[in-house]
Parts: structure tokens; C-alpha cells; sequence
């Protein structure tokens, strides 16, 4: 069998098993803040999102790719020998799969991007030098690891803080969703349609400009927010919420204990009819409290009905957020698994090295195929990190960091940032614990999921090398 056919099978294998990765470590970032809340299960979630994967990758992933990832690699280093660039690109995808599947065997979520960028960076110092690598886009790249994470974190303790003040703490909770929803559900789709539009539909080379763009996605997100008036309007009907007269809210309480604490040290200052008036008003909140707690302790029933159509309307609103996330992702990060193997086909196939090769709808339907198959047998376990190890989430809490790591994806992106989509996700969902205290967070787990995000890079570039160097002795 020539050499060329038993690389050209090598490749397409490598490619296969890398997009299984992805879906095994990747995609179910997009899932697991809705498996986490509750507003999907496990196998609606694989469901869902093996369709929009692959409908993404297959009719909007990019039939022109670079063949060299983000500007990693100076190809005129390999023009004189073409084929190291196939050996090196098999062993970058062979070595991003290993690690990726390492990651989510423990249920880290890690960079797809970052797995790739470590091994390209791994082949081509050994094959070409110092000198083979454009430094300045890696450190960019590697930068991300401290912006993404601190973005999505503070953008979503932003919303989250925001939803809690203007819905929960809110006298009728019903009344505030009923109001504020859509205006939320207007942000999320104006969002979220950036996030298709630049991930995916961006791919199609529709050459919108700015203006059509943006008032396709004002018109969109304004009729999607009408429908949810009507939708919010018949959730929230059916559940009357009676008026007790008396606050039961938790803060009230602390507010009330700290004022008597005050109240404590004033008193030790007086003396006479001053102090034994004092006293009395310190009865009075003693027996203020007492019948508060009875009444929360009474009212709990009431209090969970109010805020469980509150929380479904949010899970929707996840559910969306997760879709379209999902459908973005299939559209975009494809490209981690067929840029590598689009470069070496068209060195397979021409012999000689062009900064772009096509890729035929076949290898889309490849990748499309190989993230799917890896959602479905390994994805649970990093939905599982994402939507139970790091912090307790509700519908609320999930489409908080859903929406928080869009929106900062969306706002990184046009700024010219370098973001990684997991690593705001995580972020994300840190943000989402940290408004409730740092005793809200799983920080063992958290302590391993930034370790494993530190070698990833390190990782990816020394397999690479040890695969790379192998298929130089081989063939």
C-alpha cells in the first residue's frame, strides 16, 4: 500500500478520533449548566445537542479553513519538505485527542483550542526551530486563560446579582417575572444571535454588514420577546400569589439581627429610664423575630409556589441559551478537528503547502459525526463537572452563566480578545457561586480544573512531540 494512502487513512482516523474528543470534553460545556439546573436531563441534553452539533458543523462549519491553526505555524518553514507538515498535523491531532480524552475521563473541562495550539507548538520547535512559530499569536492565545475566566465570572455575577435583586427580593416575585422577562429574553436572542451569526452563520459568507446584521437580530429578538410575554403571562397564570402582609425574606432577618446587635451597645452606654425603655424595644424585636420565623417556617409552602413557575420560565430561557450555544459551537470549533486535517489532505494531495485548502462536505460530515458520537458515550461526565461538581445550580443559576459566557464571547469577540468558550463557561459558573459566598463553591474541584487548565498546553505540545517523532522513524 503506498505511503500516501496509509497516511491519508491515518489522517481521516486522527480527525475522526479528535472530534470525538471534542464532543466528549466541549460540547458538553454548552449542556451542563442545563443537565446541572434541572431543565434538561442527561438524555435530552445528548438529544438536543447531537442534532445541533451536527447541524452546525455540516451546514455552517467552514468549507475554507487555514490549513495551519490560527497562525501558529510559518509554513514556508516546511516548503522544502511538505510531508513533515502531514506527520506533524497527525501527530497534533493524535496528541489533542489523547489529552482531551484523559481531561474528560476525569471530568475536566479543558480548551479544545489550547489542547491544539500545544501540540502544533510541540511538532513544529522540534521540526523547524524557534523560528517555525509565530510566538506573538500563542502568547495571545495561552493569554486567554486568565481573561476568559475573570470575564465570564464577572459578567455573570453581574446578572445573577441582578436577577436575585430585581426578581427575588422583589415583595411579588410573580409580578417581577411577568415584567422583567421580556426584556431578559430581548438580551439573551439580541445575544445570542451575534454568537450564531459570527460563529456560524458567518461561515456561509452571506457578506451582511453591520447594519443588516444588526437589525436582523433586533427583529428577531423583538418578536421572540413578545412570544414570551404571552408564554410568561400563561406559566405564571396559574399560580395567585396571596398577599400575607408580613416579609419573611431572609435578609429582612439579618437586617433585623444586626440592627439589634446596634442596639446592644447603645444600650450599655445608658442608664435609668433610658436604658429600661431600651430594654423593652429589645423585647419587642425578640418577639418580632420569633414571629417572623414562624411565619417563614409557615409560609415555606408559599414561598417555594411562587418561585417555581419563576424558575421554569428561567429554565426556557436556559434551554434556548444552551441550543443556539450548542448549534455555535458545532459551526466554529469543528474547525480544532478538520484545520489540522484539511492541511495535511492538501498536502496528500497536491504535494506542496497553500495557506487554504477546501474541505470537501464529506469531512464536515466527519467531524459533525465524531463530536456526536462522543457527546453521547462520554459526555456526562464533564456535564457532570459543569453542572454539579463546582456549584449548586437552579434554572436561574444556569441561564445566568449560560448567558454571562455568551455575552462575554460575544463582547471579547468584537473587541478582537482572545477568549476561550470553555473557560468562560467555568468562569461563568464560578461567578454564579461566588455571588452566593465562596462556601458556595466545590473549591477542590476548582483547584483541579484550573491544574489541568496550566498543563494543558505543556501537555499537548510534549505527546505531540513523542507522536511526531515516532512517525519520522516510521515512515
Amino acid at each position: 500500500m503506498p505511503v500516501d494512502t496509509i497516511l491519508l487513512v491515518l489522517v481521516l482516523l486522527a480527525g475522526l478520533y479528535m472530534a470525538w474528543n471534542i464532543g466528549a470534553n466541549d460540547v458538553a460545556n454548552a449542556m451542563g449548566t442545563s443537565v446541572g439546573s434541572g431543565a434538561l436531563t442527561l438524555r435530552r441534553a445528548v438529544v438536543v445537542a447531537a442534532f445541533l452539533e451536527f447541524g452546525g458543523a455540516f451546514l455552517f462549519g467552514s468549507h475554507v479553513s487555514e490549513t495551519v491553526q490560527t497562525g501558529i505555524l510559518d509554513i514556508s518553514t516546511f516548503a522544502s519538505e511538505p510531508r513533515v507538515l502531514v506527520y506533524g498535523m497527525l501527530a497534533s491531532l493524535i496528541s489533542a485527542g489523547v489529552w482531551l480524552q484523559i481531561a474528560s475521563y476525569y471530568g475536566w473541562p479543558v480548551s479544545t483550542t489550547h489542547t491544539i495550539v500545544g501540540a502544533i507548538v510541540g511538532f513544529g520547535v522540534v521540526s523547524g526551530g524557534m523560528d517555525a512559530i509565530q510566538w506573538e499569536n500563542v502568547f495571545l492565545i495561552v493569554s486567554s486563560w486568565l481573561i476568559s475566566p475573570l470575564s465570564g465570572a464577572i459578567m455573570s455575577f453581574l446578572i445573577f446579582t441582578f436577577l436575585r435583586k430585581s426578581i427575588f427580593y422583589a415583595p411579588d416575585p410573580l409580578a417581577a417575572a411577568k415584567r422583567m422577562t421580556p426584556i431578559i429574553v430581548f438580551g439573551v436572542v439580541l445575544v445570542l444571535m451575534q454568537v450564531v451569526i459570527f460563529s456560524g452563520l458567518n461561515n456561509l459568507n452571506l457578506d451582511l454588514s453591520s447594519l443588516e446584521i444588526i437589525l436582523w437580530s433586533v427583529s428577531i429578538a423583538a418578536l421572540c420577546s413578545l412570544t414570551s410575554w404571552f408564554l410568561v403571562k400563561r406559566v405564571t397564570g396559574k399560580v395567585r400569589s396571596e398577599k400575607t402582609g408580613t416579609v419573611t425574606d431572609v435578609k429582612v432577618l439579618a437586617d433585623i439581627e444586626k440592627a439589634k446587635r446596634n442596639l446592644i451597645v447603645a444600650n450599655r452606654s445608658m442608664d435609668g429610664e433610658a436604658q429600661y425603655r431600651m430594654s423593652m424595644i429589645l423585647d419587642e424585636i425578640d418577639s418580632l423575630k420569633r414571629s417572623l420565623n414562624k411565619v417563614k417556617v409557615e409560609g415555606l409552602e408559599l414561598s417555594s409556589s411562587e418561585y417555581a413557575p419563576v424558575e421554569k420560565v428561567f429554565g426556557y430561557l436556559q434551554i434556548i441559551s444552551a441550543c443556539l450555544m450548542a448549534f455555535a459551537h458545532g459551526a466554529n470549533d469543528v474547525a480544532n478537528a478538520i484545520g489540522p486535517l484539511a492541511a495535511a489532505l492538501a498536502v496528500l494531495k497536491t504535494g506542496v503547502i497553500t495557506p487554504y485548502a477546501t474541505i470537501p462536505t464529506w469531512v464536515l460530515a466527519l467531524g459533525g459525526f465524531g463530536i456526536v458520537v462522543g457527546l453521547a458515550t462520554w459526555g456526562w461526565r464533564v456535564i457532570e463537572t459543569i453542572g454539579k461538581k463546582i456549584t449548586e445550580l437552579t434554572p436561574t443559576r444556569g441561564f445566568a452563566a449560560e448567558f454571562g459566557a455568551a455575552t462575554t464571547i460575544v463582547i471579547a469577540s468584537r473587541l478582537g480578545m482572545p477568549v476561550s468558550t470553555t473557560h468562560t463557561l467555568v468562569g461563568s459558573v464560578l461567578g454564579v457561586g461566588m455571588a452566593r459566598g465562596i462556601e458556595a463553591l466545590n473549591l477542590a474541584m476548582t483547584r483541579d480544573i484550573f491544574i489541568s487548565w496550566l498543563i494543558t498546553v505543556p501537555a499537548g505540545a510534549i505527546v505531540s512531540i513523542l507522536f511526531f517523532n515516532l512517525f519520522l522513524l516510521i515512515f
